[in-house]
């Protein structure tokens, strides 16, 4: 089987001891070198709140990388439609696509929320509105786990998930929400925010009370609409009925990546843009010469982990030495056991095997690679191993 595509996920890191200046520095020069290693696609995902991520906005960042780069394509996975709506997102690509032509995919994703207020549900208090804030994380993220280590047919392994609620308290999500959202404010169905982006990009918007409503800059562009899904949930469904292109996540969720590849597939729907199925899987991987240096090179990422999962925010990513100073109880490596089991870690040849069996298992169409290294010459060096080893598969 001839290599899929390789694209990249950059989540903007900064590494102990550096600062912002230097962290954007390193992504301009990461995407430039992304191209001419051949990659398809420079991605950013969008985070919040996390010392150690500066990635905040996905359509300033591709607006930042764009005129530093000429043909590699540049998107969002993805824009968080929890507290963002269609329109200001379409804008905002539409102004970047205006100098860009034909470069940008715009990726969304649910992200945290408040729910929509019911009669039924009563009044609004604080506590129904951090349970509610939190169960929405929840729901945004994918909730469908294995109780025990599974494994698909070739190999690959689905590991038994951590239970996350317990690190995310109700107050903390809805911390979060006070920030990202205006007072009251929820976001309105994930299918509904869909359809608004695809009619406002094709010009065919109207309001239910019959209002037409005109997105410029942004009718029109020539823009990718892709859909990231964790599970087998909404996300899953909305980007099939509508026939659009897929990012299911391995490096985030990886116990639940065929449910949501499965549930995709089930409910797709050939559209003209996309007539069969279109999935692109994203992995975390670190590749160096040798597995042992690799296996250096990617000893900050469980501490990392650690610390999102913890509910205190991304921490700057730390040199190997700091690293291994950590201390360590066993709730702690139960609660990164998965994510650290699922990173590819290696030489090229050992991760080209892995992200052919990944390949193989989910039947991706293209795979995207986020690397994180304490070091920017590796991160670099990184992704240039393994887009040699791959392209010469």
């Amino acid at each position: 089987m001839a290599p899929i595509p390789l694209s990249v996920l950059d989540l903007l890191p900064r590494s102990s001891g550096s600062d912002n200046a230097t962290a954007l520095r390193n992504t301009i020069d990461l995407a430039q070198q992304a191209e001419r290693f051949g990659y398809a696609r420079y991605w950013f995902a969008e985070h919040h709140l996390n010392p150690g991520v500066l990635g905040s906005s996905p359509a300033v960042e591709i607006a930042l990388i764009a005129g530093s780069t000429s043909t590699i394509r540049l998107g969002s996975a993805g824009v968080q439609f929890g507290h963002r709506t269609p329109l200001a997102t379409v804008e905002e690509f539409g102004l970047v696509d205006a100098l860009h032509p034909g470069r940008l995919d715009l990726g969304i994703g649910r992200s945290i929320s408040r729910p929509q207020p019911t009669a039924a549900a009563g009044p609004q208090t604080a506590g129904t509105q951090r349970d509610g804030a939190k169960q929405g994380y929840l729901a945004a993220r994918g909730g469908a786990s294995h109780e025990e280590d599974a494994y698909t047919p070739n190999g690959l392994l689905l590991p038994k998930q951590y239970d996350i609620s317990s690190a995310f308290s109700s107050n903390a999500v809805a911390h979060l929400l006070n920030l990202l959202q205006q007072p009251g404010a929820y976001a309105p169905d994930y299918d509904e925010q869909i359809s608004t982006v695809l009619a406002l990009l094709d010009g065919t918007y109207v309001s239910p009370e019959g209002l037409p409503a005109h997105a410029a800059p942004g009718e029109g562009a020539d823009i990718q609409v892709w859909i990231l899904g964790a599970s087998g949930g909404s996300s899953a469904a909305v980007a099939g009925s509508k026939g659009l292109r897929f990012v299911a996540s391995y490096h985030h969720s990886p116990s639940t990546v065929i449910d949501a590849v499965d549930a995709y597939r089930a409910a797709f729907r050939p559209s003209a843009d996309v007539p069969e199925p279109y999935v692109a899987v994203s992995v975390d991987a670190v590749i160096a010469e040798t597995d042992d240096e690799a296996r250096e090179l990617a000893t900050g990422y469980a501490p990392w982990v650690r610390s999102i999962r913890r509910g205190e925010g991304a921490i700057a990513f730390p040199t190997p030495a700091e690293a291994a100073a950590l201390e360590w109880t066993d709730d702690d490596r139960d609660l990164v056991r998965d994510r650290v089991l699922t990173q590819f870690v290696g030489s090229p040849e050992t991760v080209a095997d892995k992200l052919e069996q990944l390949r193989d298992a989910t039947g991706a169409s293209e795979i995207s690679i986020t690397t994180i290294t304490h070091d920017h010459d590796a991160r670099v060096r990184s992704y240039e191993l393994i887009a040699k080893e791959w392209a010469d598969r």
